[in-house]
């Protein structure tokens, strides 16, 4: 969402960085094009003006002019503004007080509240809570039998709420159902508008008074930028929101939504949606959004996947079996699996400092398609191909390679890699250090 705003920032700071001295009419030409970097991002232009106003401030001051690194200081400064802007800390849920806690999620129809509902249940699944969905959308039959089915899908429990019944009776009611069913936060799907109109809202208000919920999310679509801005100044008027959800943000979505909501309605920006999956639910750390933008990597939110999806155990057991010499095809399998799981490559180069500013890395982008392939060929060999792949001979190449619509070259290919890359690991998780010395010459 943000690669053209770090390119272009990237480029306004070139000219900076490395100098031993910058002058003011430098700072000014610098921020001049920081200005229009984050306006073709589609950031509030008021939001724009004072952030600018508070950079030029600070880095026309000592703290810049007197530093051995002015370039780099201004680069500093920028970043803490940026993250600033944003929030700077991230904002967590209050599910506070008696159990159920509430969680009402409000927005335009066709923002993805339905959706987000199941991504949110899984979310606190995870977090170790018993989270009840209750569909209060009974103008769509399709909402209702949605978060059915999301449900039924996560193993949750939901509200038999149906087309003819009131959505203030049915989130009352469904305070007693979750209780029963030993649930401890309520997730309150309520209903959209194309537009948001008076009906809209005294359905909404009338559901607060009656729930008396403890977060007040809207759920605004990324894609549609500063409208969602605007969205959420009008609920925020209405119901006092606790909060926002920005979905769709893997789409085309330039960013000015997500740095202009804080600063605009004084609401915190709480998640963001990644992907269409139920747990493409992020958490949104401003600090972390800020290094990214400024091609400064996020290791914190790295580190915090591989922790998510690598099992420390198996982890352990697999660096075991790499220093004896028993790493198999079904562990380089299940290695791609985790990694997977963490999201795409790109992403995840994007997250190492350094990375996002080698054009040569960004012009040769990872290919899915190759991990696609590669699973492929070792699903279609026998168990006893994939703990031993030196008995691998060329007959079963070409069973292996019709098994899984490839040509037998790219079978020779992995398996050929494999057997490399099984002998440096090994090199390395057996000389420690100093394995790492010799792979490196």
């Amino acid at each position: 969402m943000f690669d053209r705003l770090s390119d272009k920032l990237g480029a306004a700071f070139k000219n900076l960085t490395g100098r031993g001295k910058v002058s003011e009419a430098d700072l000014k030409n610098t921020l001049r094009e920081v200005r229009l970097a984050l306006l073709e991002a589609d950031v509030n232009y008021k939001v724009v003006r004072d952030f600018l106003t508070k950079v030029e401030e600070r880095a026309l001051g000592a703290e810049v002019m007197a530093s051995l690194t002015p370039g780099q200081q201004v680069v500093k400064i920028v970043y803490e503004e940026l993250a600033a802007m944003m929030g700077s800390q991230a904002q967590g849920l209050d599910l506070g007080g008696r159990p159920p806690a509430s969680i009402m999620l409000v927005g335009l129809q066709g923002s993805g509240k339905t959706t987000t509902a199941g991504k949110l249940a899984l979310y606190l699944k995870k977090q170790g809570r018993r989270p009840y969905l209750v569909p209060a959308d009974v103008n769509r039959p399709a909402a209702i039998t949605q978060l059915a089915r999301l449900a039924a899908e996560l193993e949750l429990p939901v509200y038999p709420s149906t087309t003819e019944m009131d959505p203030v009776d049915i989130s009352v009611k469904a305070l007693a159902g979750a209780r029963e069913a030993g649930c401890d936060v309520m997730i309150i799907d309520t209903a959209g508008r194309l537009t948001i109109d008076e009906e809209l809202m005294d359905e909404l208000g009338r559901i607060k008074a009656g729930v008396a919920p403890g977060e007040i999310l809207l759920v605004a679509d990324a894609m549609t930028g500063q409208e969602a801005v605007t969205i959420a100044e009008a609920f925020n008027q209405r119901l006092d929101l606790s909060g926002v959800i920005l979905s769709k943000v893997e789409g085309d979505a330039r960013g000015g939504a997500a740095m202009s909501i804080k600063a605009v309605v004084d609401r915190p920006l709480k998640f963001v949606g990644t992907g269409e999956k139920l747990d493409a639910l992020d958490v949104f750390y401003p600090h972390r959004v800020a290094s990214l933008i400024m091609n400064m990597g996020d290791l914190e939110t790295l580190f915090q996947k591989a922790q998510e999806a690598i099992d420390e155990k198996e982890a352990r057991a697999l660096a075991q079996k790499m220093q004896k010499g028993e790493f198999t095809l079904d562990d380089f399998r299940k290695q791609i699996s985790q990694i997977r799981n963490m999201g795409s490559l790109e992403s995840l180069m994007g997250m190492i400092p350094g990375l996002g500013k080698l054009k040569k890395l960004k012009e040769a982008r990872p290919d899915e398609g190759e991990l696609d392939k590669i699973e492929a060929i070792i699903s279609s060999m026998t168990k006893g191909e994939r703990g031993n792949h030196l008995i691998i001979d060329a007959s079963r190449r070409q069973r292996i390679a019709r098994g899984s619509g490839v040509s037998v070259a790219d079978v020779n290919r992995l398996l050929k890699n494999f057997a490399e890359t099984r002998k440096l690991m090994q090199r390395f998780t057996k000389g420690g250090l100093s394995g790492l010395k010799n792979l490196i010459r």
